[in-house]
């Protein structure tokens, strides 16, 4: 599977940019069927960072409505992965 079909976005909200600045730790969203061993390959491929750890969590979807009609938005999956102290990804730091 190719990394870029792996890693998909990163998640850009507070949470997350004061994770990158306090613990060193990274959100992407990250395709449903992917596992931490294929997540660790792609960022450190992608990025060329050493990966210390991969957390995953799956994100259900909420339910939506517009007038009388119902939905619901889709199940996605995201995934928190900390760096080695000594390794950064400037291209998310500069959000």
């Amino acid at each position: 599977m190719n990394p870029r079909d792996i890693i998909l976005e990163p998640v850009v909200t507070e949470k997350s940019m004061s994770l990158i600045t306090t613990q060193n730790t990274y959100t992407f969203r990250v395709a449903q069927k992917s596992n931490k061993i294929e997540i660790r390959k792609a960022v450190e491929e992608i990025f060329d960072v050493s990966v210390d750890n991969v957390n995953t969590m799956n994100i259900r979807g909420k339910r939506r409505r517009l007038g009388r009609n119902e939905g619901k938005t889709p199940d996605w999956k995201k995934a928190y992965i900390t760096l080695v102290p000594e390794d950064s990804i400037e291209v998310i730091e500069g959000l």
